[in-house]
């Protein structure tokens, strides 16, 4: 019992401290006026272009695949970094939460595209996230939604269609 309980306090560490930060960032960008305190997005649509992009390249990277193939295949990812005792627990949830970050991180950054309060774009990435982990064309979802990133992230940078000159 002790060890899960390691395991799953080092796994909720990452993720704590990841959350700490991110609370962090959006307290300092309301407070600098980047996003807007109601909706919690990004109000320069260059900004939030640009992360689209940063977004649509981290997805095409060989950490993200590497994460991901952690995420995918739980029972090969114990198999192969599980060690016995308190440490090997300790080990094992810290190395499960920063792979799961690593797959995650820069997708949670988009709430700050269209709004962290925007509960239909929460809802959107959830369901994102687990297709990619889940579904067996996981691989073929990440890199479309790679290019797809990056074209919405260019088009809102140029300004397409919103009469920007």
């Amino acid at each position: 019992m002790a060890p899960t309980v390691i395991f799953a306090g080092m796994y909720l560490a990452v993720w704590g401290g990841f959350s700490a930060l991110a609370a962090l960032a959006q307290w300092l960008l309301a407070r600098s006026g980047v996003i807007s305190e109601f909706s919690l997005a990004v109000g320069d649509r260059r900004i939030g272009g640009a992360l689209l992009i940063a977004a649509g390249l981290y997805q095409a990277t060989p950490l993200k695949r590497a994460c991901l193939d952690a995420c995918r295949s739980p029972l090969s990812f114990l198999m192969r970094l599980w060690r016995p005792g308190w440490a090997g627990a300790a080990r094992l949830g810290l190395a499960h939460g920063v792979y799961c970050l690593g797959c995650c991180a820069l997708l949670m950054m988009l709430l700050f595209v269209f709004g962290v309060m925007n509960l239909i774009w929460v809802a959107s990435l959830s369901l994102f996230v687990l297709a990619e982990k889940a579904l067996p064309a996981g691989t073929r979802i990440r890199i479309g939604a790679a290019i797809l990133a990056m074209i919405v992230g260019l088009v809102m940078i140029l300004g397409v269609g919103a009469g920007a000159v």
